[in-house]
């Protein structure tokens, strides 16, 4: 993406996170449907305001919008990096 490198699967702290540029900070996460449970969401925001604490910046996506808005995904991601 616009020659930024990304890290799949990278851990950070205790969490390993879908996708970083290390770089820009800048955490790209994918989401299936078991993050809609309260469970999840609250455990998805824990782990979010650590990230966040750490410096880094936290984008989440769900499954069927990488699927379905891949062009609009990925234009989202250069405006952060850029």
């Amino acid at each position: 993406m616009d020659g930024m490198k990304f890290r799949r699967q990278h851990p950070i702290g205790d969490y390993i996170v879908d996708f970083v540029n290390l770089e820009r900070k800048l955490i790209v996460e994918i989401d299936g449907g078991q993050h809609n449970k309260v469970k999840s969401k609250e455990k998805d925001n824990k782990r979010t305001s650590w990230l966040e604490s750490e410096g880094y910046h936290v984008m989440r996506f769900w499954n069927n919008e990488i699927l379905t808005n891949q062009e609009g995904v990925f234009s989202l991601i250069q405006d952060i990096l850029k």
